[in-house]
């Protein structure tokens, strides 16, 4: 025994199986040295254990095969992807995915090879294709025909659009534009507008000069309407130069030698037979006015310009000054 009271030695049992007995305890000695981390004298710290005698048993988590190399792989997923988010390049990996996406489609023999584009006027061929995401990596598979479509209807010129993949590598995009139908002015600013109200395009194109005009807010919707029914009277149309819309409730047409007609509310069509009836016969657009109200449908009233109401004038008292002489 040592000063502690316990053996220097081992007890070794004699007999034949005692060398055998005892080289097993030495290799259990040793699996017990090569497990520190399971194996821990009670009371040397925290943590899971099942006690056997005087010695404790800690429950280790020990990962399963394969897991260290998951693990290591998703940190490194991890960190990437918190640096791009932190760097502001997120869309430059998303882009980069989506080329290395299409160049392996491509490989497989998906690369568009032919393109029919039908319909486009006014939208140049290079812009539809830009728009609809076909470019010179796109390939076919990999292609969203509706998101393509709804791209191009954002455009104001395009009415309709039909994007038709056929496999393995053609593409079919069929276009329906918009026409031109008038320019629309308010608060100062010309467009161009579809005949539905929308705006195609700013005016800057002389091209579009001959265009009718029509002014104010609310004008653009109802502008189809309103110069189908102007239409119907040639000898107006021929010299109308704008139709205003009033409070989007009435119209006034600006003629080209200044005068205003101001039309009703409602009954447009009975207004419009009287002013030309008026014009036929007594030449009323002819004369030296400003305005024709029709407003009122028992009565046209007429606005002389001020040189016609200041002859107007002295007719009158010429007239009155003659007739106190005669008296």
């Amino acid at each position: 025994m040592d000063r502690g009271g316990r053996l220097d030695q081992p007890l070794i049992r004699s007999g034949p199986n005692a060398a055998e007995k005892t080289g097993a305890q030495s290799d259990s000695a040793h699996r017990l040295r090569a497990l520190p981390r399971l194996l821990s004298w009670r009371g040397s710290g925290p943590g899971n254990r099942r006690r056997i005698g005087r010695w404790s048993l800690r429950i280790a988590h020990v990962p399963p095969p394969g897991m260290g190399i998951a693990g290591s792989a998703l940190l490194l997923v991890a960190t990437l992807g918190y640096g791009a988010v932190t760097g502001g390049h997120v869309g430059d990996i998303v882009d980069w995915l989506k080329v290395a996406r299409d160049e392996a489609a491509n490989t497989a023999g998906f690369r568009i090879a032919e393109i029919s584009l039908t319909g486009p006027k006014e939208v140049s061929r290079e812009e539809v294709l830009t728009t609809a995401g076909v470019g010179g990596r796109a390939s076919l598979l990999f292609l969203d025909a509706d998101a393509a479509r709804k791209r191009l209807m954002a455009n104001p010129w395009i009415a309709d659009a039909g994007v038709l993949k056929l496999y393995p590598d053609r593409l079919q995009i069929t276009i329906t534009e918009r026409q031109a139908f008038a320019l629309w002015q308010e608060e100062g600013r010309v467009s161009v507008i579809a005949d539905d109200g929308t705006v195609l395009e700013p005016f800057v194109e002389d091209r579009y000069r001959d265009l009718p005009l029509v002014v104010g807010h609310g004008a653009q919707r109802q502008a189809k309407e309103f110069l189908a029914l102007v239409a119907l009277y040639p000898e107006l149309r021929s010299v109308l130069r704008g139709s205003i819309l009033v409070a989007e409730r009435r119209w006034n047409l600006r003629l080209a030698n200044g005068i205003d007609v101001r039309l009703p509310e409602n009954n447009v069509t009975a207004a419009l037979d009287r002013l030309v009836a008026l014009d036929r016969d007594k030449k009323l657009l002819s004369r030296d006015i400003i305005a024709v109200d029709l407003r009122l449908p028992d009565r046209v009233s007429v606005q002389l310009s001020e040189p016609a109401a200041r002859a107007r004038d002295q007719a009158l008292n010429d007239k009155k000054k003659k007739k106190g002489g005669d008296a």
